[in-house]
């Protein structure tokens, strides 16, 4: 296959008759048959993947770079396989001295304190991503946020279970997941309080900019674990949304005003629910419920007579 590129100009000859061999790869021209290159690149992705029915595994490399990885994932390691080249089962002798290269191997990549601290802490934020079902970009984001605080030394003194999880949840509010403090706490058994004092260091610290939660995201959140039916989630969105424009929902935990909306649709629309299990599922007490309850169902009433 052959492929003709008519910009190109011949360097001897000087002529538009470029041709690129796309077996070979080769570069040359078509009138006096000058070789330009004999090699082509490969311009595609680095990572593609195929199944390995055909044979062997064609991947040309591994995984793209990662900030989960506290090497980005640029480091090589010693297949964990003890087989040689031809595929036979390595010698008792020859399988303990690859062992002891694979210790010093994992060793030497994380000499620095620094890079022992990354290690650690990475290796946290990736059981908590199971816990508290997290998506990819949200723990590329916190691992993000916590490389900058360790180059800003805000680590030193303090707990990383508690850093890495206020990092989590410094993520999970830029990226508008509707994760609470409590729940990150729960999945790291770390005190609430503590993941709060790391998470204002962060926010002051590193400026970071922080989106105000919205409690509409909250509505499914907490609709998924009662099973309750589309028709009073729209009723609530509904609720919440007037009480976004009368300013009724500045200041107030989100979870609380997606619970009592939901309370709210509940009684409207005739479903039989409980205020206790509508906070056990937000996570908040029957109080907030009911003194949330008031102001909705206030304007709610103040609408209609509208």
């Amino acid at each position: 296959m052959v492929t003709a590129n008519q910009n190109s100009l011949c360097l001897r000859c000087g002529k538009k008759s470029m041709l690129t061999d796309d077996v070979t790869g080769e570069r040359f021209c078509g009138k006096c048959g000058f070789v330009i290159s004999e090699t082509l690149q490969d311009s595609g992705p680095e990572w593609r993947s195929f199944s390995k029915e055909g044979g062997t595994d064609p991947t040309r490399t591994g995984a793209p770079s990662s900030l989960m990885i506290h090497d980005m994932g640029l480091s090589t390691v010693i297949n964990p396989i003890n087989k040689d080249a031809s595929g036979k089962p390595l010698s008792t002798s020859m399988k303990s001295t690859i062992e002891r290269l694979r210790t010093w191997d994992s060793r030497s990549q994380v000499h620095e304190p620094i890079d022992r601290n990354l290690r650690q802490a990475l290796s946290d934020l990736n059981k908590l991503k199971d816990k508290v079902a997290i998506p990819a970009n949200v723990l590329e984001k916190a691992s993000y946020i916590y490389r900058k605080a360790l180059e800003k030394k805000l680590v030193r003194g303090r707990s990383i279970a508690a850093m890495i999880a206020a990092a989590l949840y410094a993520a999970c509010r830029d990226t508008e997941t509707p994760r609470t403090l409590k729940d990150i706490a729960d999945a790291a058994n770390v005190k609430r309080k503590d993941i709060a004092r790391c998470y204002r260091l962060l926010h002051h610290e590193l400026e970071l900019k922080m989106p105000v939660v919205d409690s509409i995201q909250c509505i499914a959140r907490i609709s998924s674990k009662l099973d309750i039916s589309e028709k009073t989630k729209r009723y609530a969105v509904k609720v919440l949304k007037d009480a976004q424009e009368r300013k009724e929902s500045a200041g107030k935990d989100p979870m609380g005003l997606a619970a009592t909306a939901l309370y709210l649709s509940c009684v409207h629309n005739g479903v039989s629910i409980t205020q206790r299990d509508l906070a056990e599922a937000a996570g908040v007490t029957e109080v907030t419920i009911r003194n949330r309850y008031k102001g909705l169902k206030a304007d709610q009433t103040t609408k209609s007579e509208i």
